[in-house]
Protein backbone atom coordinates (compact mmCIF):
# COMPACT_ATOMS: atom_id res chain seq x y z
CA UNK A 1 0.00 0.00 0.00
CA UNK A 2 1.20 3.56 -0.83
CA UNK A 3 1.14 6.19 1.53
CA UNK A 4 -1.46 8.74 0.82
CA UNK A 5 -3.53 6.16 -1.51
CA UNK A 6 -6.44 4.36 -0.12
CA UNK A 7 -7.33 1.70 -2.44
CA UNK A 8 -11.21 1.39 -0.15
CA UNK A 9 -12.17 4.77 -0.59
CA UNK A 10 -14.87 5.69 -2.78
CA UNK A 11 -15.15 8.68 -5.00
CA UNK A 12 -17.17 11.79 -3.05
CA UNK A 13 -20.02 11.54 -5.98
CA UNK A 14 -19.83 12.20 -10.06
CA UNK A 15 -18.87 16.22 -9.53
CA UNK A 16 -16.81 18.71 -7.78
CA UNK A 17 -17.42 19.30 -4.93
CA UNK A 18 -16.87 23.02 -4.64
CA UNK A 19 -18.57 23.31 -7.53
CA UNK A 20 -21.47 21.80 -6.87
CA UNK A 21 -21.55 23.71 -3.81
CA UNK A 22 -21.67 26.93 -5.43
CA UNK A 23 -23.61 26.05 -8.76
CA UNK A 24 -20.60 26.51 -10.86
CA UNK A 25 -19.56 24.34 -13.62
CA UNK A 26 -15.70 22.18 -14.23
CA UNK A 27 -13.96 21.03 -17.67
CA UNK A 28 -11.91 18.19 -15.90
CA UNK A 29 -12.75 16.31 -12.49
CA UNK A 30 -9.86 14.85 -10.39
CA UNK A 31 -10.36 12.25 -7.51
CA UNK A 32 -8.01 12.77 -4.54
CA UNK A 33 -6.57 9.05 -4.05
CA UNK A 34 -6.27 9.24 -0.21
CA UNK A 35 -10.20 10.49 0.86
CA UNK A 36 -11.87 10.48 -2.18
CA UNK A 37 -12.73 14.56 -2.70
CA UNK A 38 -13.78 14.92 -6.56
CA UNK A 39 -12.38 18.32 -7.86
CA UNK A 40 -12.41 20.31 -11.10
CA UNK A 41 -8.72 20.04 -12.84
CA UNK A 42 -6.01 23.14 -13.07
CA UNK A 43 -7.89 24.43 -16.41
CA UNK A 44 -11.26 24.32 -14.64
CA UNK A 45 -11.84 28.04 -13.13
CA UNK A 46 -11.95 27.16 -9.84
CA UNK A 47 -9.02 24.78 -9.96
CA UNK A 48 -10.39 23.05 -6.41
CA UNK A 49 -8.43 20.02 -7.09
CA UNK A 50 -5.16 21.40 -6.77
CA UNK A 51 -6.79 23.36 -4.11
CA UNK A 52 -7.95 20.40 -1.81
CA UNK A 53 -4.38 19.14 -2.02
CA UNK A 54 -2.90 22.07 -1.06
CA UNK A 55 -5.32 22.52 1.60
CA UNK A 56 -5.23 19.04 2.96
CA UNK A 57 -1.89 18.05 2.07
CA UNK A 58 -3.17 14.90 -0.14
CA UNK A 59 -0.78 14.31 -2.52
CA UNK A 60 -1.96 12.22 -4.95
CA UNK A 61 -4.90 12.11 -7.63
CA UNK A 62 -6.19 10.28 -10.56
CA UNK A 63 -8.23 11.71 -13.34
CA UNK A 64 -11.89 10.86 -12.84
CA UNK A 65 -12.46 10.87 -16.98
CA UNK A 66 -14.16 8.21 -18.35
CA UNK A 67 -11.22 5.79 -20.01
CA UNK A 68 -8.43 7.68 -18.19
CA UNK A 69 -6.39 5.96 -15.33
CA UNK A 70 -3.22 8.47 -14.49
CA UNK A 71 -2.19 9.47 -11.34
CA UNK A 72 -0.43 12.62 -10.16
CA UNK A 73 1.92 13.52 -7.52
CA UNK A 74 1.23 17.54 -6.56
CA UNK A 75 4.45 16.81 -4.53
CA UNK A 76 7.04 15.81 -6.99
CA UNK A 77 4.74 17.39 -9.73
CA UNK A 78 5.25 14.12 -12.25
CA UNK A 79 3.02 11.41 -13.42
CA UNK A 80 3.15 8.22 -10.89
CA UNK A 81 1.66 4.71 -11.31
CA UNK A 82 -1.14 3.41 -8.69
CA UNK A 83 -3.47 0.67 -8.07
CA UNK A 84 -6.66 0.57 -8.59
CA UNK A 85 -9.11 2.42 -6.63
CA UNK A 86 -12.30 1.54 -5.46
CA UNK A 87 -15.73 2.06 -8.18
CA UNK A 88 -16.66 4.16 -9.72
CA UNK A 89 -13.41 5.16 -11.26
CA UNK A 90 -14.77 8.43 -13.34
CA UNK A 91 -17.74 10.76 -13.19
CA UNK A 92 -20.77 8.57 -15.45
CA UNK A 93 -20.27 8.78 -19.33
CA UNK A 94 -23.43 10.42 -20.48
CA UNK A 95 -21.77 13.30 -17.74
CA UNK A 96 -21.22 16.01 -20.18
CA UNK A 97 -17.35 17.65 -20.43
CA UNK A 98 -17.58 20.18 -19.16
CA UNK A 99 -20.49 19.74 -16.64
CA UNK A 100 -22.64 19.82 -15.98
CA UNK A 101 -24.76 20.58 -18.84
CA UNK A 102 -27.25 22.78 -17.66
CA UNK A 103 -24.35 25.03 -16.25
CA UNK A 104 -21.97 25.39 -18.94
CA UNK A 105 -22.39 29.10 -20.26
CA UNK A 106 -22.43 29.10 -23.73
CA UNK A 107 -18.65 30.86 -23.88
CA UNK A 108 -17.52 28.24 -21.42
CA UNK A 109 -14.07 28.10 -23.75
CA UNK A 110 -13.61 32.11 -23.91
CA UNK A 111 -13.65 31.90 -20.08
CA UNK A 112 -11.44 28.76 -20.25
CA UNK A 113 -8.93 31.22 -22.20
CA UNK A 114 -9.47 34.41 -20.24
CA UNK A 115 -8.83 32.31 -16.64
CA UNK A 116 -5.51 30.62 -18.33
CA UNK A 117 -4.53 34.21 -19.79
CA UNK A 118 -5.12 36.16 -16.37
CA UNK A 119 -3.20 33.24 -14.24
CA UNK A 120 -0.39 32.98 -16.45
CA UNK A 121 -0.05 36.82 -16.40
CA UNK A 122 0.19 36.34 -12.70
CA UNK A 123 2.81 34.05 -12.96
CA UNK A 124 5.11 35.70 -15.33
Amino acid sequence: MIQGIDTRRPPSGPGCVECERDGSWWFHLRRCTECGHVGCCDDSLGQHGSAHAEESGHRFIQSYEPGEDWFWDYRTAQMVDGPELAPPRSHPAEQTVPGPRERVPADWQDQLLRARSERAGRSG
